[in-house]
């Protein structure tokens, strides 16, 4: 049995890990996404989209990790669900906290 964290040593020595570049192209992406669902793309540009989908993919990294859902294995997939999700549920707090509907 291999532990987690050698999993992700070893992914990360292999080139599976998606790099600094990836999180930006899959965090864009996601906050271009989550702003359509949302529906705040025209409040937004480029930037936001990206700022928002990396923020996202943090923030749901973090609630996956205080569930202990491992995602190991998973790839971009995972990763643009999870950076999609964190990134709809920071647009309904921001839209939550600045009133705007």
């Amino acid at each position: 049995m291999i532990s987690p964290m050698a999993a992700d040593v070893a992914a990360s020595h292999l080139g599976f890990g998606i790099g600094w570049i990836g999180w930006i192209v899959i965090g864009g992406i996601a906050g271009w996404v989550a702003s359509k669902i949302m529906g705040t793309d025209g409040q937004q540009g480029l930037l936001l989209n990206i700022v928002v989908g990396i923020v996202g993919g943090l923030l749901g990294g973090f609630l996956l990790n205080l569930l202990d859902v491992g995602t190991y294995g998973f790839g971009w997939v995972l990763t643009f669900v999870t950076a999609l999700a964190g990134a709809c549920i920071l647009l309904f707090l921001v839209r939550l906290v600045s009133g705007r509907r």
